[in-house]
């Protein structure tokens, strides 16, 4: 039996034990891994920094800050989510009584992305551990410095309750080889993929929390000076390593030389020092992929940047973009920025539907018509109005794709329907009963079921 193996038994046992089903139980368990985060927050700032340059305020607002804020939320609302709710049995079981119970899968499998390798292992971890699951996590092996700080963190739990399992591609399909009762993957499209495949031979159900190219639309209503910080600071955050980012921007093709000269002074400002790029702006993960967006920077494209130093890129923004450039084939996953100008929009609502759906799509606007239009039109896992990235971060939203970019969401309340299955019970009274249900099926027994049913008999 392999170590993978061993500690998905004792997973099972664990649970059947059913210790992990109390609210007192989990509660204390969110509060253990809320003082296991702090006690080792130095060494995780420092692993940030070894895999990616990224800076303690990056860390603070894009990973640690947004778990600690949803462990709070979780343990404010935690009794009043599992609550059960009450529905209705309906007329033909009277008398009843209806509800829904939540009840945990069981062992949960979190494979976490390299690209926010903290808050994407953890956020998918509170949820599983405010349901009473148990959970194996694993990090990915692209970050080894914060996955080896992840495995620190989580050794405050016994492993029959929540395991790391540290590694690579051999790791990954063995740990897919086990008969999980959920699993939750985020990352690509082609493995996520692979295990929605690995998945159904064990019927598990699973969470898939994918990326696409994320469409950025500006009109000639918006505010623009508005819309170029925001879409600036969305797209370059983490240096343009957030599967939300906005991929590729859509901008009026009289609005569009203003733009591009706004986007380059926006970024000089944000992430330049009397000419040279800032000492914390983030590395690409690796080399692998610094080449690869290296070859979609097409040199007569650039506007500002385009500069490749071991793995550093400065952000950078491509004009005069074509739907058959390199750039626009595949999900960029950098700082490379390209700029698309359009005359009508009904065009770009085309091209986009013509697409894969995104996992976010941005529209900036003040035209409620439009605004109306976009929301109704297109179809992608969330839409910001006048905004980009931002949703990720509020609690009472849902988060996750749809179609290509993912099945399921969490976040709050949504991790609740995520990590339990909701169980109906039906509690029906003992003594009256409704005699239209049994044979033998008689003339009158036909006519009083079309009644109930609303047919002409």
């Amino acid at each position: 039996m392999s170590k993978i193996e061993e500690i998905l038994n004792k997973q099972k046992e664990f649970f059947k034990s059913k210790a992990t089903l109390s609210l007192s139980f989990r509660l204390q368990q969110l509060d253990k891994l809320k003082h296991s985060i702090l006690a080792n927050l130095d060494t995780l700032l420092d692993a940030f920094k070894k895999d990616f340059n990224k800076c303690e305020y990056d860390v603070f607002t894009t990973e640690v800050g947004l778990v600690l804020e949803e462990i709070k939320y979780m343990k404010k609302h935690i009794t009043k989510f599992f609550k059960p709710k009450k529905a209705k049995g309906g007329l033909t079981n009277f008398p009843s009584k209806a509800k829904i119970v939540y009840e945990p899968y069981g062992n949960v499998l979190i494979m976490a992305p390299w690209n926010y390798p903290f808050q994407l292992a953890m956020n998918p971890l509170v949820g599983a551990i405010a349901c009473g699951n148990t959970a194996i996590v694993k990090p990915s092996a692209y970050a080894p410095e914060v996955s080896a700080c992840i495995n620190q963190i989580l050794s405050v739990f016994e492993e029959q309750y929540i395991a790391v399992v540290l590694g690579g591609r051999e790791q990954n399909q063995e740990l897919l080889e086990q008969k999980f009762d959920l699993i939750f993957f985020t990352g690509s499209k082609s493995v996520g993929q692979v295990v929605q495949e690995k998945a159904s031979k064990h019927s598990c159900p699973i969470i898939l929390e994918l990326g696409g190219k994320c469409p950025c639309i500006v009109d000639d209503s918006a505010n623009i000076e508005t819309a170029v910080k925001r879409i600036v600071w969305g797209k370059f955050l983490n240096a343009g390593q957030t599967c939300v980012a906005p991929d590729y921007i859509f901008v009026p093709k009289d609005k569009y030389d203003n733009f591009l000269e706004l986007v380059k002074k926006q970024i000089e400002e944000f992430y330049y020092k009397d000419g040279v790029l800032t000492d914390d702006f983030p590395f690409i993960i690796n080399d692998k992929h610094t080449e690869r967006i290296k070859n979609l920077i097409e040199p007569e494209q650039v506007v500002c940047g385009g500069k490749v130093k071991n793995r550093l890129i400065e952000p950078t923004v491509l004009k005069d973009v074509n739907f058959d450039d390199k750039v626009m084939q595949e999900e960029i996953f950098g700082p490379i920025m390209p700029v698309l100008s359009y005359e009508n929009l009904e065009d770009v609502i085309t091209y986009v539907n013509s697409k894969d759906k995104p996992l976010a799509l941005y529209f900036f606007s003040t035209n409620k018509e439009r605004t109306s239009k976009i929301i109704e039109e297109t179809s992608s896992g969330a839409v910001c109005i006048n905004e980009t990235v931002m949703h990720v971060a509020t609690n009472t939203l849902p988060f996750g794709g749809v179609g290509g970019s993912g099945m399921g969401n969490y976040h709050g309340e949504h991790s609740l329907r995520s990590f339990s299955h909701m169980k109906p019970v039906l509690i029906k009274g003992p003594n009256f009963e409704l005699k239209l249900k049994y044979p033998p099926i008689t003339k009158s027994k036909r006519r009083w079921s079309y009644r109930f049913l609303g047919i002409k008999y």
